[in-house]
């Protein structure tokens, strides 16, 4: 029964972990923190934290480093470095709901490119396929709402009870340029998936693909703050809140959670662990009402809602299509459980 219940607690611990990081880097950043120094320090931390685990793990097993697994690596770093620079910028601008809800679309993204680059076969008269079309289709449509509309508040705190309708029907501009760049941040990391899917078929070793990523990460974040931000203070760890905001991001919102998901993920397949995403919505919405004091407003509800819908229809069509490849090549009588999956698809 532990077993069992272990890989449930490990994902809504990570669920928590992600909110947790929105929050509170949130909170630096709004205080002055340089987004590109945040995450310079947040990276580097996570390196130096995956690095031993990683050499303890895969000391039997460790494939050669070539050069061109080092550019796949350095390229894998760049894009996430760019998802991470957008959605940093799209937290500061909107809020952890908006986040958490606008997460959801990547696997619809993903599935795009995967079109577009010939990695995913489109079959219009398959069910699966359909299914990922429309789900992609309604997922956008939910983060136009959720972006692009506010209507009337269901929870709120007094404090903000003196906004007019008006002012609660639209969405105030700078929550709409953080919807546009939670976008952004999604559609770099679609494409982050599908580069480390590509590395992993050739390097299998998890942990130091991932401690190559945050070092590349680091190093790519450093170079931009010495080109964007000249101000030497600006580095400073005070007040004692960044010191702390970066231990967390280091330690739970980075290592932590790509552990939790990884070890997650090969006990149950990729689809279980996708199935927890919508979580962060809920959890958002409950610490930020009732800690942070935020509201939440129709249009978040109805945007969350359909964008979940809509992540929810494309990964059925993917665990549709992961059972059906399971049932062809299996003896008949054998069945591919759906919430696991090989190696090779994860």
């Amino acid at each position: 029964m532990w077993k069992k219940a272990l890989p449930f607690v490990g994902m809504v611990m990570a669920e928590c972990a992600q909110v947790g990081l929105i929050i509170l880097s949130k909170q630096v950043m709004s205080k002055g923190m340089n987004n590109f120094i945040f995450i310079f320090y947040s990276n580097i931390l996570a390196a130096l934290i995956v690095l031993p685990a990683s050499l303890l793990i895969h000391r039997s097993e460790r494939p050669a480093l070539t050069f061109s697994t080092i550019c796949g690596f350095f390229l894998l770093a760049l894009l996430g470095y760019m998802a991470q620079v957008f959605g940093y910028a799209g937290i500061y601008y909107g809020s952890a709901t908006l986040s958490t809800s606008m997460l959801n679309l990547t696997p619809g993204f993903t599935f795009v490119l995967a079109v577009v680059f010939r990695m995913e076969i489109l079959d219009w008269r398959s069910s699966s396929s359909l299914a990922k079309s429309l789900g992609t289709v309604v997922s956008i449509a939910g983060a136009f709402i959720v972006t692009l509309y506010k209507g009337p508040a269901l929870l709120m705190i007094p404090s903000s009870s003196n906004l007019s309708h008006q002012q609660l029907m639209l969405q105030q501009p700078n929550w709409v340029l953080g919807g546009f760049f939670l976008a952004a941040d999604c559609v770099m990391s679609s494409a982050f998936l599908i580069v480390q899917a590509s590395i992993l078929k050739k390097y299998s070793a998890e942990l130091i693909v991932v401690f190559y990523y945050f070092f590349f990460v680091a190093i790519q974040s450093a170079v931009t703050c010495l080109v964007v931000e000249r101000d030497l203070s600006a580095w400073s760890l005070e007040p004692k809140l960044r010191l702390i905001v970066i231990l967390y991001s280091g330690v739970f919102g980075y290592a932590l959670q790509v552990g939790l998901s990884t070890w997650c993920l090969h006990q149950t397949g990729p689809v279980f662990v996708s199935m927890f995403k919508p979580l962060g919505i809920v959890i958002s919405v409950v610490i930020g009402v009732v800690f942070l004091g935020d509201a939440f407003y129709v249009g978040s509800l109805v945007g969350a809602t359909v964008i979940v819908i809509g992540f929810y229809s494309v990964m059925w069509g993917k665990a549709k299509e992961v059972d059906n490849a399971g049932r062809s090549v299996e003896p008949i009588g054998q069945k591919t459980p759906l919430l696991q999956s090989s190696s090779e698809e994860t």
